[in-house]
């Protein structure tokens, strides 16, 4: 999977337009992605992440960078094996994309407006 372009609220994965939050797996896409606290990430919002087990999950805290990811959930993640990347969204779709064509297993976790 490859990030075209992000803009506020749009972003295009692939040629394929999604207009809400996502998260992107190496072979599938998770639309439409809602969150218990819409701008705190908890981890009970990874689940299938968690599952997966990625090597690197990368997170896009939204244009303006407002969600924000408690360090509880930090730590469950590095409990599972997993680090993980804190950015803007229009950062995080670059290092997203450079994740990916490097090899590694790569999850990403868009929000997509503020």
């Amino acid at each position: 999977m490859r990030i075209d372009s992000y803009s506020f609220g749009v972003m295009k994965v692939d040629g394929r337009e999604y207009r809400q939050d996502l998260i992107i797996f190496p072979d599938k896409i998770r639309s439409n992605w809602w969150r218990r606290e819409g701008h705190s990430l908890a981890i009970e919002d990874l689940g299938d992440i968690i599952e997966f087990k990625p090597e690197l999950l990368i997170v896009g805290t939204g244009a303006s960078g407002m969600m924000e990811i408690p360090a509880a959930t930090k730590q469950a993640l590095q409990n599972a094996g997993i680090q993980i990347i804190v950015q803007k969204t229009s950062q995080a779709c670059n290092t997203f994309n450079q994740q990916a064509e490097c090899g590694k297993k790569v999850v990403g976790a868009f929000h997509l407006t503020c």
